[in-house]
């Protein structure tokens, strides 16, 4: 049986890491480095960095703050903001990333994603889709850090995404970001349901019971949070043990 990778989600604005609701409203938590050698001396089975500002301000991924990361941590690495081209993962991979995650620019592009699958493998190219429930009921994608409608469908979005190549999913619910009521169980059974390849969900984690609902709803390749652990209302480790304890698969 697949185990549950368990991820800390790092949102970075300039040298800092920073948290919101709804992507909005951002306080600043912490150092970026001194964070991931903390999650990843606590039992984290990834890393995920996320430049929630790159793409609205035109500007690449910081590749040395990347750089002195990857030096202290021995777990995979995604990052993700800013990514626009073949150069660009090409020095995320040789930065010490393992994954690079699109969002913004493969909804304006989305034959990028095939190109850049073709390239580097579909192990590399993590699709991240960023996703609002509007009114009637639908999930819309949203770019530029949860800021930008596109109109886009974001379950259809995803079915394209794999059809291109890409080889696993970010999905985070901006209804729920920050908001530590639990993830969108609806969203995750939505997309989980036939995606073949990896889905990882982002988006109001709390309680360790919220991880467990989670699972036991649709069990997902990775669950990605933030606040709870950048606050220290849960630990990696005691997260793991509950979640082993009720069965769920963990590396322990």
């Amino acid at each position: 049986m697949k185990k549950v990778r368990i991820i800390p989600r790092l949102d970075i604005k300039g040298p800092n890491v920073v948290k919101g609701i709804h992507c909005e409203g951002l306080r600043v938590v912490g150092n970026p480095k001194d964070l991931a050698y903390r999650y990843y001396r606590d039992g984290a089975d990834e890393i995920l960095f996320m430049d929630i500002v790159a793409s609205l301000y035109q500007r690449n991924f910081d590749f040395n703050i990347l750089r002195s990361i990857s030096e202290r941590i021995f777990i995979p690495i995604t990052v993700g903001g800013g990514i626009r081209s073949i150069n660009d993962i090409n020095n995320a991979l040789r930065s010490g990333a393992d994954k690079v995650a699109i969002n913004t620019y493969a909804i304006k592009h989305p034959e990028f994603l095939g190109t850049a699958a073709r390239k580097f493998g579909s192990q590399c190219i993590v699709l991240s889709i960023e996703a609002k429930r509007t009114p009637s009921g639908w999930w819309e994608a949203y770019t530029d850090g949860g800021r930008e409608h596109t109109g886009i469908n974001a379950i259809e979005w995803a079915r394209r995404a794999i059809k291109l190549g890409i080889g696993e999913i970010l999905v985070t619910s901006i209804d729920n970001d920050g908001t530590r009521d639990g993830f969108d169980n609806q969203l995750i059974r939505s997309i989980s349901s036939f995606s073949p390849v990896p889905v990882v969900i982002h988006g109001g984690a709390g309680s360790k019971n919220s991880f467990l609902n989670a699972c036991q709803t649709h069990l997902p390749e990775g669950l990605s949070a933030a606040s709870v652990f950048h606050y220290k209302e849960l630990s990696i480790k005691d997260l793991k043990k509950y979640l082993y304890k009720n069965n769920i698969p963990v590396r322990i």
